[in-house]
C-alpha cells in the first residue's frame, strides 16, 4: 500500500523537522510505502521554507502550499492532493505540534491490515489518555466537544469522535464529496467520521495517549467551536429521520402546552399551576406519539408499562426543569406576558426528554438491526461503500454490517 501522512501546519517551524524525523524512523518497521505530506498554510514563520528544502534530498517528503482556511479546508486540500496526484492507498491524519506520537502509526497500520477502513487514535478507549497536564477546563472543553459530537450527532458507539488522529482507507474517501461537507475548521473531523459511518465504514479505534504540546500555540478559536456545535445539529437535522419525527411531535407538544396553558388561564387558574399541569399534558402528549410512531420500530425490550415508567421519571426531572425556568423567569420579568415564559421554558424539557427517552425508555433492543436503513447501493467505483444510513441508527447497523462483510475488504 501506499501511505500518506498528511500534516496540515501553521507556525509550525519548532514541531516539523522533529516530527518527520519520528516519522521517518517509524517507516523503517512499516512494510509499506510511506510517505508525509505538508500542507502548510502559508506559516509566516518559515515552516513552508523548511519543508521545502526536506524535500530537495527525501522524495518521500511532499509540500503543498495554500492560503489559509482552517483545519478542515487544509486536510480537504491534502487529501485531494494525496489521492489525485499521490495515487495514495491509505490517507492519515496527524497533528504537528507532536501530540500524536509516531511511535503509534505502526499500530494503526497494523489494523488497517486487519481489514478496517477508518482508523481512530482515541483517547477516550481503554489505554488512552489525556495531557496529565491539562487542568479541569481543557479537559471539561474536549470530554464536552465529544458527547456533543457522539450524541448529537448520533455516532454514540465511537468513543473519540473528535481526534485529529486518523487512517482512512483511498476507497473510503473517493466516495465522499470532501466539499459537499461544508466546514473550514475543526467541525471537519465530525463531519468526515459521520459520512464514512454513513457508507458502512469499518471503524476501528486505537488507544493512544495523547500529549501537549511544547512549542506553539493552539489554533482552536470560538470560530471553531461554533462551526463544531452548529455542524453537530446540522448532521443530525439532515440525517435523522428519528430526529425530524421527534421535532414534528415537539412542536405538536408546544401546541398542547400553550393551548391548555391559555385555556386554563382564561378559566382563572393560576398561572403557577395552570404552568405545570399544561406541561405534563405536553409531555403525556409527546409520550404517546413518540411511543406510537417516533419510536414504534424500536423493539426496545420493555413492556408498554416499564417505558411508561421510565417516560415517568423522565417527566417529573423535565417537569421541574421546565417550571424552575418558568417561574424563574416570572420573578426576574413579571411584566412579560406568561406564554412567553412558557415557551422558553419548554426548550429544557424539549432536550431533557429528547436525550433520556431516545437512549433511555426507547433504548433499541440488542438484536434489533436498524429498522430505516436504505439499500445498499455500489458507487462508481463498484466498491462497498454506497450504505446510506439513518444517523441515528448508524452505529449498532455499522458494526453488525463490518462484522459480516470484512472478508471481502
Amino acid at each position: 500500500m501506499k501511505i500518506v501522512i498528511i500534516v496540515p501546519t501553521y507556525n509550525e517551524r519548532e514541531n516539523i523537522v522533529p516530527l518527520m524525523t519520528k516519522l521517518k524512523e517509524q517507516f523503517r518497521h512499516i512494510a509499506h510505502d510511506m510517505h508525509i505530506l505538508v500542507v502548510d498554510d502559508n506559516s509566516p514563520d518559515g515552516t513552508g521554507e523548511v519543508v521545502r528544502k526536506e524535500t530537495e534530498y527525501n522524495k518521500n517528503v511532499h509540500l503543498l502550499s495554500g492560503s489559509k482556511m482552517g483545519l478542515g479546508a487544509a486536510y480537504i486540500r491534502g487529501m485531494r492532493y494525496a489521492l489525485g496526484e499521490l495515487k495514495a492507498d491509505v490517507v492519515f491524519e496527524i497533528d504537528a505540534d507532536l501530540s500524536h506520537k509516531p511511535s503509534d502509526v505502526p499500530q494503526m497500520v497494523a489494523a488497517l491490515e486487519d481489514g478496517a477502513d477508518f482508523v481512530i487514535g482515541s483517547r477516550y478507549v481503554v489505554g488512552g489518555s489525556l495531557p496529565v497536564e491539562w487542568g479541569l477546563l481543557r479537559r471539561l472543553i474536549s470530554k464536552v466537544g465529544n458527547i456533543v459530537a457522539r450524541y448529537l450527532a448520533g455516532m454514540y458507539k465511537i468513543r473519540d469522535c473528535t481526534a485529529g488522529f486518523r487512517a482512512i482507507r483511498a476507497s473510503l474517501l473517493k466516495c465522499i464529496d470532501l466539499g459537499n461537507l461544508r466546514v473550514q475548521g475543526y467541525a471537519f473531523q465530525v463531519a468526515l467520521l459521520h459520512r464514512a459511518l454513513m457508507l458502512g465504514a469499518k471503524v476501528r479505534e486505537i488507544p493512544v495517549d495523547f500529549i501537549d504540546r511544547t512549542h506553539g500555540k493552539s489554533k482552536l478559536g470560538l470560530s471553531d467551536i461554533v462551526e463544531f456545535i452548529i455542524n453537530a445539529w446540522w448532521i443530525r437535522l439532515q440525517s435523522s429521520r428519528t430526529f425530524i419525527k421527534f421535532v414534528i411531535v415537539g412542536a405538536s407538544g408546544i401546541v398542547v402546552n400553550l393551548g391548555f396553558f391559555t385555556l386554563f388561564i382564561e378559566q382563572g387558574l393560576s398561572k403557577f399551576l395552570a404552568s405545570p399541569i399544561a406541561i405534563e399534558l405536553s409531555i403525556i402528549s409527546n409520550f404517546l406519539l413518540n411511543n406510537y410512531w417516533t419510536f414504534q420500530w424500536r423493539q426496545a425490550g420493555d413492556s408498554v408499562h416499564v417505558k411508561g415508567l421510565k417516560f415517568n421519571a423522565v417527566s417529573i426531572l423535565s417537569l421541574g426543569l421546565s417550571y424552575g425556568m418558568f417561574v424563574g423567569l416570572s420573578i426576574m420579568y413579571p411584566k412579560a406576558v406568561p406564554q412567553v415564559h412558557q415557551l422558553l421554558s419548554i426548550a429544557p424539557a424539549l432536550l431533557t426528554n429528547y436525550f433520556l427517552n431516545s437512549y433511555w425508555t426507547f433504548k433499541k433492543g440488542a438484536n434489533v438491526v436498524g429498522h430505516h436503513a436504505e439499500e445498499r447501493q455500489k458507487d462508481d467505483n463498484g466498491n462497498r461503500f454506497g450504505r446510506k444510513l439513518d444517523t441515528l441508527e448508524l452505529p449498532d447497523l455499522t458494526l453488525k454490517l463490518s462484522d459480516r462483510e470484512s472478508s471481502r475488504l
